[in-house]
């Protein structure tokens, strides 16, 4: 691929203030990565758009307004481009509905109004890519393995610790469990079901995810463009959680264990870094700060895992 034209970002950090999911580093997570995409990278501030739930915030990064975001950063793009998203919240992880998948979870992330974006939708935002553009995508999130449905995994899961009593750092976990999920969606809707997709249509309509929103047979439509441009760094495997650091747990600041391990690395490594070098580095720095269950992955062509992330121009 071609050093980019434009460079595009959409940052999204959701705390969940004053709720019994607070969170306290994630909107920390992204006014830092808008620093370093300036400053290293090259991004134009009025290329960068930031959503968070901060007090006063305007636009708050509910499920439709992230969506709106990402749509229309791709619906701007063109051959060349460099588009990066950023998200720092909860993740989650649904019943999966394909047919033949009785057993298998689909992974997902929790805006601040719950209205999930899927690893469905994330899909079909990575094929509407034009042609000679990429989209990066780092979800500091719980579960957030697997986020783009059906992009290959290059670094995935490790196997199990031998440790049976690992010294984790103390910290919040960034997911909402299912059940959680559910039960607030029936206190919305006052509908008496099980079935999560009645309730995301019934309460957001045409904003609920597409993996609500379509026929099972339909979303196999959204197959994957192999090799496409879609590019993710995830927090941890699909299993595991991502680690959200209070003021306390976190030596006085509030961050999300796996962006501030890419901040490290990145600050300790002024030139150029593959996907695939930043994402073991990162795995590198979480393990020798106590998180041994914390697995950041990356998923994406072999062709982009050597590439450049962000494609950052030389030196």
């Amino acid at each position: 691929m071609d050093e980019g034209k434009k460079r595009m970002a959409v940052l999204v950090g959701c705390n969940y203030p004053n709720t019994r999911n607070e969170l306290h580093g994630c909107i920390n997570d992204v006014l830092t990565m808008k620093e370093v995409l300036v400053k290293r990278f090259g991004f134009d501030l009025s290329h960068v758009q930031l959503l968070t739930d901060a007090p006063g915030s305007v636009v708050l990064p509910t499920g439709a307004n992230i969506k709106k975001a990402l749509g229309h950063m791709i619906d701007q793009a063109e051959a060349g481009d460099v588009l990066f998203f950023h998200y720092s919240g909860h993740g989650t992880r649904i019943p999966s509905a394909k047919p033949g998948h009785p057993f298998r979870q689909d992974e997902a992330i929790v805006p601040c109004d719950f209205n999930l974006i899927t690893d469905l939708d994330f899909r079909q935002l990575v094929n509407r890519l034009p042609k000679g553009a990429s989209l990066t995508i780092l979800s500091d999130s719980c579960h957030s393995g697997g986020l783009i449905d059906r992009e290959k995994e290059q670094i995935g899961p490790n196997a199990a610790t031998t440790n049976n009593n690992p010294k984790v750092p103390s910290h919040s976990p960034k997911a909402i469990p299912f059940e959680s999920i559910l039960q607030h969606l029936s206190s919305l809707t006052n509908i008496s079901t099980s079935d999560i997709g009645t309730h995301f249509l019934e309460f957001f309509g045409s904003d609920a995810s597409l993996k609500f929103r379509l026929p099972p047979l339909e979303r196999d439509l959204f197959e994957s463009i192999n090799p496409d441009e879609g590019i993710l760094l995830s927090g941890c495997q699909a299993n595991e959680t991502s680690a959200d650091m209070s003021p306390h747990e976190g030596g006085g600041r509030s961050y999300g264990a796996f962006s501030n391990a890419v901040q490290m690395v990145l600050k300790e490594h002024s030139g150029q870094l593959s996907n695939k070098q930043l994402v073991m580095m990162a795995r590198d720095v979480l393990l020798a700060q106590g998180f041994e269950q914390q697995h950041p992955c990356l998923y994406c062509s072999d062709q982009n895992a050597g590439s450049t992330f962000l494609w950052q121009p030389e030196c």
